[in-house]
């Protein structure tokens, strides 16, 4: 355990909590990046004696396993990944309503989540969608780095534009429905079929294009921009900006699942989620996306959304199963079965 977490697990001792060897579970899928995951459950384990038994899933992935084990459910709680498959969750009576007291202490964005969910999901981060680019290689390439939708159908982007596919990850539904939402449906499908012919690869998950750009492996990713400042901490040359036409945000969300097992528990990881020091471990663990909770100090490497040109996204329309299932199956069919 590194310094941090010591020093969580502290206040959250402090903060009334008991600790003892784990002796009641509570079964999460986790849909934010691996090192975040390991450090709630760490320290959760270590303050409350409750363990969590987690498991890494894109919410694309996630919600096709709730959907698959809606009769025999083995999930609690579902944990982060974008909000459009929490709400497409909560339509299909996948997961619980449940309106927590801590609720007038999030962001309005975050409790709108709750109220279009009918309470069965929640707000505990927001991201937004752009471009990460390899300087490196751009200046290799001579290329500069994207800095609208257009130019990501230049030639000279042939090859080195990867993205996730829509039908695995919910970044990548993300940018369909922001796609639509800016230019209107057609018009969209034709700049997805366009920008097909610049991509290399569509990746099973919506962090794989950047992990791609940090290694040189392509010049440009399609992704959440806040997971960019972890790989330029790390050492690689990654930068990243958002579109100048416009993008969208995704609202990253908690569901607790219908059916759970360890209910009690569930409600209390819930809780224990929204709070401040909770929502602290985001940048902790080099996650930058913005917290929901107020009272959360926001580091400075998390995306100023002033300076960002949001589109108005409409989470209850493409948060329906419906939208979803026919945007994506318009996308496989007009754009994935084409060939390179």
């Amino acid at each position: 355990m590194n310094k941090n977490m010591w020093r969580l697990a502290a206040m959250a001792a402090l903060m009334g909590l008991s600790t003892g060897a784990p002796a009641q579970t509570v079964n999460v899928i986790c849909s934010v990046q691996a090192e975040w995951c390991n450090m709630i459950s760490t320290v959760y384990a270590r303050t409350t004696g409750v363990k969590l038994n987690m498991s890494l899933k894109g919410s694309g992935e996630a919600l096709a396993q709730l959907i698959a084990e809606r009769d025999n459910p083995k999930t609690d709680v579902w944990f982060g990944g974008t909000g459009d498959p929490h709400l497409q969750a909560a339509e299909s009576g996948l997961t619980l309503e449940y309106k927590s007291p801590k609720l007038p202490e999030l962001y309005p964005w975050a409790q709108q989540q709750a109220q279009q969910s009918a309470y069965k999901t929640v707000g505990i981060y927001s991201g937004p969608l752009g471009f990460a680019y390899n300087t490196e290689l751009a200046k290799k390439k001579k290329m500069d780095g994207p800095h609208s939708w257009a130019d990501l159908l230049k030639p000279e982007y042939k090859g080195d534009v990867q993205v996730a596919n829509p039908a695995s990850s919910g970044t990548a539904y993300t940018m369909i429905a922001t796609l639509v939402q800016l230019m209107g449906e057609d018009k969209a499908f034709e700049y997805l079929k366009g920008l097909h012919r610049n991509v290399s690869q569509y990746s099973r998950s919506g962090v794989g294009p950047l992990k791609a750009v940090a290694r040189g492996e392509t010049a440009v990713a399609i992704c959440f921009i806040h997971d960019a400042p972890q790989e330029r901490m790390a050492g690689f040359p990654v930068a990243a900006l958002t579109p100048s036409e416009g993008t969208g945000a995704e609202i990253g969300s908690m569901s607790i699942i219908k059916g759970a097992r360890n209910l009690e528990q569930a409600r209390k990881f819930y809780e224990w989620a929204l709070t401040p020091q909770a929502q602290t471990f985001g940048a902790l663990t080099k996650q930058y996306q913005l917290p929901s909770n107020k009272a959360t100090p926001v580091d400075a490497n998390v995306p100023d959304f002033k300076k960002i040109k949001l589109i108005s996204y409409d989470y209850a329309k493409y948060g329906q199963s419906s939208e979803r299932k026919r945007l994506i199956s318009r996308w496989e069919k007009e754009v994935g079965s084409l060939p390179h």
